[in-house]
């Protein structure tokens, strides 16, 4: 377990950035306790800074993970954003979508937000943001990024797609078999 350099936390900031805005700064100064970003096997963990501190005891080659982990860089530098970073997200979210209870169960599949499953949205979302996808209980689904703004999702057609899917919380059963 290592700390990212310069260009690991560029990337990893930027791709954050799109979901949280400013409120980047909130996930690693935080009020209780210090928070860091640490690589470990191309995944990127957020992880207690106490935590971190006492998983130094331990080999790199037995230490299978620690703390959460938001993403993983690929082999050509991206970064990907996991599903298991959304309570994070969603505790921080610039912009949200909530889905209708009939259109939940088709984004948890894996298929986009279409015009007549959305349910509401944040006003002034622009096209092409990252946003966090609720039910319309306040549960966070997924996150996906907005085919259209808020304007324009008023004015089109109910078979339009609206968000893009890019993860949700089905992913777990669907990826279970290649465990």
């Amino acid at each position: 377990m290592r700390p990212l350099t310069e260009e690991e936390t560029k990337t990893i900031f930027e791709k954050l950035h799109k979901y949280i805005g400013k409120n980047i700064r909130h996930l690693v100064e935080r009020s209780d306790e210090d928070y860091v970003l640490r690589l470990h096997k191309n995944r990127i963990y957020y992880v207690r800074e106490s935590l971190m501190r006492r998983a130094t005891n331990v080999s790199r080659d037995k230490l299978a993970h620690l703390g959460t982990c938001i993403g993983k860089l690929t082999h050509t530098g991206k970064f990907r954003l996991t599903i298991a970073c959304l309570d994070l997200l969603a505790q921080h979210a610039k912009y949200k979508v909530w889905v209708k209870p009939t259109a939940e169960m088709q984004f948890l599949y894996g298929n986009h937000v279409l015009k007549s499953g959305l349910g509401r949205i944040t006003e002034g979302t622009p096209a092409y943001t990252g946003v966090i996808i609720y039910s319309m209980t306040d549960v966070p689904l997924g996150f996906g990024v907005t085919a259209k703004a808020t304007s324009e999702c008023r004015k089109a057609d109910p078979s339009a797609i609206v968000v893009f899917h890019q993860s949700d919380v089905g992913e777990y059963l669907r990826s279970e078999e290649d465990l």
